[in-house]
C-alpha cells in the first residue's frame, strides 16, 4: 500500500482492490481524490507497464509510469506532486517494484484462476421498449448481456444505414458471475418494412454479431393483427 500525505486538506478513502486493477476513492458525495493503478500486459508478462494515476475533482493531476520511471505533471497543480515524488528515490525504487510485486504477480494469479485470456460471449435481445399512439417516435432497446471481459461496442442500423444521433446508452453492469450487461436504446419512426440491426463488437466474437428486428415481429404489433383479426370476426 502506499501512503500519500496532502497539509491542505485531509482525505477519508475507501480502499478498492481487484486482481488486475487497483483503485482507492472517495465517496461520490464526497468526491475530492481518486487514485487507479493499472497494469497494461504486452503479449502476456512480455511486457508490463505500471501506471498510477491521480485524479483531483475528476481531473487527473498527476501520473508514475513504470516505463519513464517518474512522475509526470499533466497539470499545474500536479507539477510540485511531481517534484516532490521524484525527489524520494526509495519511493520511486518502490514503484519501480511493483511492476513485479503487483503486476505480474496478480497476473499469475489471474492465470492460475482462469481469468486471464477468459472470453464469454454476448447474447442479444431487441424488444421495443414503449409504442406511443401519439407518437411517431418509439423506443428500441437492444440488451447485451452474459460477455466477459466488460470493453464492448453497440451500434444500430436503420436499413443497413447507422444510427447515432438518437442513442442512448446504459452503463455497463457487472453480474454476480463474473459477466457484464449493457442496454442501447434506440428513439426512431418505425415503419412497416424498416429493418433495426444492433450490432455488437466484442472480443469473444471473431466478426460483429448482428441481431435484426422487424415492426410485424413487434408485441405490440402482434397484439394489433390479433385484435383486428377478432374485430373482424365479430364484425361478421
Amino acid at each position: 500500500a502506499v501512503l500519500f500525505f496532502f497539509s491542505t486538506v485531509q482525505l477519508l478513502l475507501l480502499l478498492q482492490t481487484d486482481i488486475i486493477h487497483g483503485e482507492y476513492r472517495a465517496e461520490p458525495a464526497d468526491y475530492v481524490l481518486e487514485g487507479k493503478f493499472e497494469c497494461h500486459y504486452m503479449n502476456g508478462t512480455q511486457r508490463v507497464r505500471l501506471l498510477q494515476r491521480l485524479f483531483y475533482n475528476e481531473e487527473e493531476f498527476v501520473y508514475f509510469d513504470s516505463d519513464v520511471g517518474y512522475f509526470i505533471p499533466k497539470t499545474e497543480f500536479g507539477r510540485p506532486d511531481a517534484e516532490y515524488w521524484n525527489k524520494n528515490k526509495d519511493y520511486i525504487e518502490q514503484l519501480k517494484a511493483a511492476v513485479q510485486t503487483f503486476c505480474i504477480h496478480n497476473y499469475e494469479v489471474s492465470e492460475n484462476a482462469g481469468i486471464t485470456g477468459r472470453r464469454v460471449k454476448p447474447t442479444i435481445r431487441i424488444s421495443l421498449r414503449h409504442e406511443d399512439p401519439h407518437s411517431e417516435y418509439h423506443m428500441l432497446a437492444c440488451n447485451v448481456y452474459g460477455f466477459y471481459p466488460s470493453e464492448i461496442e453497440v451500434k444500430w442500423y436503420r436499413n443497413d444505414v447507422e444510427e447515432t444521433a438518437q442513442v442512448q446508452s446504459t452503463d455497463i453492469f457487472q453480474n454476480g458471475d463474473w459477466t457484464f450487461q449493457i442496454l442501447v436504446m434506440l428513439e426512431t419512426e418505425i415503419t412497416k418494412g424498416d429493418t433495426f440491426t444492433c450490432e455488437v463488437l466484442h472480443s469473444s466474437l471473431e466478426t460483429p454479431a448482428r441481431v435484426d428486428w422487424h415492426p410485424q415481429e413487434s408485441d405490440s404489433a402482434r397484439k394489433k393483427v390479433v385484435t383486428g383479426i377478432v374485430g373482424f370476426v365479430l364484425g361478421a
